[in-house]
């Protein structure tokens, strides 16, 4: 015991008192307050091939005269810059916890994720505006030029939606994704106006299909949003039931009481739960706290725990002052 308690005290005097006081030792949470990294590659790639498309279906959209490629392509440009921010947010989140930002970075993921999804609502009230617009006042559409443009722009999309869909477990991963399958969406919509006009169909095809793109992006938009707010609110997680967990610990043996009990996520995958735990008998805490551990762990999923005890008669004489 000796040795270990002196291994544990030259691992402490080896490290500052800030990467001291971050830092979870042996038996305590496996989460690192960082982000994974995970992703990292992933949104590299996506975003050289979505930029690079970006350009040509700018171009594309513009000599076509199509609404549909033109919002397609809006709709890149603004993938490459959300694309972009994502890496930014995902390469931040791997900085490690500091002394003023003791929960580490994790959560400028969810934020990049949440500022993704809006950039999306801005991305569809420009495309329904020009839609309307164009309701009253249709323009000619070159078709064939839309198709081989959307058909390229399809392509890319698929591949861009392959690679990020390799790795979900990043909300910040999954709203990249979100621009992308809206860009895929706004893809096959432009083919089809293509081969539609083409082939001497209305050109009024186009705006119908660009609000119909728009309502399925504008669905998982919100979806996202409705996601990121709940983990930046650190809300329960939906998989966590809040009042199960109490009247889990309440009924270990030796807990007289639990109050204070709060239940959080820390990122999208990682929850944390604190807790005041009142007992009977102080020294019954090592046991209790063994229990508690294996139940959250095990049983809910919970790996980041921070339990306090306290003698049921500090609860009683807090009562009794408040009934005085």
């Amino acid at each position: 015991m000796s040795g270990k308690k002196s291994g544990m005290k030259k691992v402490i005097e080896s490290t500052n008192l800030e990467e001291q006081l971050t830092r979870h030792h042996e038996g305590d949470s496996d989460y690192t307050h960082q982000g994974t990294g995970s992703s990292k590659k992933v949104l590299i790639a996506a975003v050289c091939l979505t930029l690079g498309y970006a350009v040509i279906e700018v171009i594309g959209g513009f000599l076509s005269n199509s609404l549909a490629l033109l919002s397609d392509a809006g709709h890149m440009v603004t993938d490459s810059a959300s694309l972009f921010f994502a890496l930014l947010a995902n390469v931040l989140a791997g900085r490690p916890a500091s002394g003023k930002y003791s929960f580490g970075f994790a959560k400028l993921e969810v934020l990049a994720a949440l500022l993704n999804a809006l950039a999306m609502f801005v991305v569809v009230l420009w495309i329904v505006v020009e839609a309307v617009e164009r309701f009253s006042s249709p323009v000619p559409v070159n078709g064939s030029s839309v198709f081989l443009v959307a058909t390229l722009g399809l392509l890319i999309n698929i591949a861009v939606a392959w690679t990020l869909s390799r790795d979900q477990k990043s909300i910040n991963t999954r709203a990249a994704l979100l621009h992308v399958m809206g860009d895929l969406l706004g893809s096959v919509a432009a083919i089809t106006t293509g081969i539609v006009i083409y082939f001497g169909g209305p050109v009024i095809v186009d705006p119908i299909l660009s609000i119909f793109v728009s309502a399925l992006i504008l669905h998982s938009s919100w979806g996202v949003v409705k996601t990121s707010v709940h983990l930046l609110l650190d809300g329960v997680p939906e998989n966590i039931p809040y009042q199960e967990v109490g009247s889990t610990l309440e009924a270990i043996p030796g807990v007289y009481a639990v109050h204070d009990l709060h239940i959080w996520d820390m990122t999208a995958n990682e929850a944390a739960l604190s807790s005041h735990i009142v007992l009977e008998r102080m020294d019954e805490w090592p046991q209790v706290l063994e229990k508690a551990r294996e139940i959250l762990e095990k049983k809910y999923g919970i790996s980041h725990i921070t339990l306090q005890p306290e003698p049921v008669e500090e609860m009683k004489k807090r009562f009794m002052c408040i009934g005085e």
